[in-house]
């Protein structure tokens, strides 16, 4: 629900060149208790105003000295990102009105101004820009949603499954090749008995930022429950960058952790499957490279193992 509050508190820039315009603009606004009201008298300027406060409302005068406000408009277009602009143009001409809304403008209003209009005018158009700002943040949410894991905030297998799709096209385009890591937690669930699930999540939540912390910017860490976990890896060069990787990535983890007031200390063991040797799909790869990973926890864990399967 979008308050009244919300409405007053909401940014908006004046646009004219002349000063008593927005003089008068200026103190009506804060009449009726608009509190962030900025303005400017050069149209040159407002491309880089939006683009540094993203003005929830730009009152355009459009017949301006130097630059109109249709160039303003044609501008503004440009670093609008979500495609929604919101300007409420100002103008003597009635012919420019029609002309003026078919350029982007989401409303218009006359001058000599009628306050109880503008006013009226700028509340509504707040109020809609508000909504869609409101609208697309929460599509934004689910679409994370769909494709995080809601507890760390890793990509989920969904999301993951699609990387590694990706990851493999490029691979047999460029006749190179990818890994998968597929790791867990040695001793996670003794530590979900005795400390209790609470724990256990927290515990979950600092692997997750580890595994971030210690891989390439361009790999995926991906949690697909439990305590599993993925790391996708493309562009590899060779299977010693990956052996680093796994190295890397266990001396990470198996670093002591305090949660609560509780010292824990775990270990970790990987799986590493490679494309095109141990699988030429997705489904294959990560099934290799959990046999891998249940080899490594037969070897007295704390390691990983190359997968020695085939992709066939």
């Amino acid at each position: 629900m979008i308050t009244e509050t919300d409405i007053h508190s909401a940014k908006i820039l004046i646009v004219d060149d002349q000063e008593s315009n927005v003089q008068l603009l200026e103190g009506v606004l804060a009449a009726a208790n608009y509190t962030s009201v900025s303005s400017t008298m050069d149209p040159h300027q407002v491309y880089d105003l939006h683009r540094q406060n993203h003005y929830d409302l730009i009152l355009l005068d459009l017949k301006m000295a130097g630059m109109d406000g249709f160039q303003v408009l044609d501008a503004l277009k440009e670093i609008e990102a979500d495609g929604y602009l919101s300007v409420l143009v100002v103008t003597a001409n009635p012919d420019c009105k029609l002309r003026a809304l078919q350029s982007g403008a989401k409303d218009f209003v006359s001058k000599p101004f009628d306050m109880a209009e503008v006013l009226a005018r700028v509340h509504n158009l707040l109020e809609v820009r508000l909504l869609h700002q409101r609208a697309r943040s929460y599509a934004k949410t689910q679409e994370f949603m769909a494709l995080h894991d809601p507890l760390t905030g890793l990509a989920n297998r969904r999301l993951l499954e699609e990387r590694v799709s990706q990851a493999i096209i490029h691979a047999k385009r460029n006749s190179s090749i990818m890994a998968v890591l597929y790791l867990d937690l040695d001793g996670f669930r003794q530590i979900n008995n005795t400390l209790g699930h609470d724990v256990g999540d927290l515990l979950l939540k600092l692997v997750a930022a580890r595994l971030v912390a210690a891989v390439r910017q361009e790999d995926t860490a991906a949690r697909l429950g439990g305590d599993e976990f993925v790391i996708a890896m493309p562009h590899v060069s060779n299977i010693g960058g990956v052996t680093l990787a796994a190295e890397k990535i266990i001396k990470a983890l198996s670093q002591p952790y305090t949660i609560q007031g509780n010292n824990i200390s775990l270990t970790a063991s990987a799986g590493i499957g490679l494309y095109p040797v141990n699988g030429k799909d997705v489904r294959t790869l990560l099934k290799n490279a959990d046999a891998a990973l249940l080899d490594a926890k037969q070897a007295n864990k704390n390691t990983y193992r190359i997968s020695e399967r085939a992709y066939s």
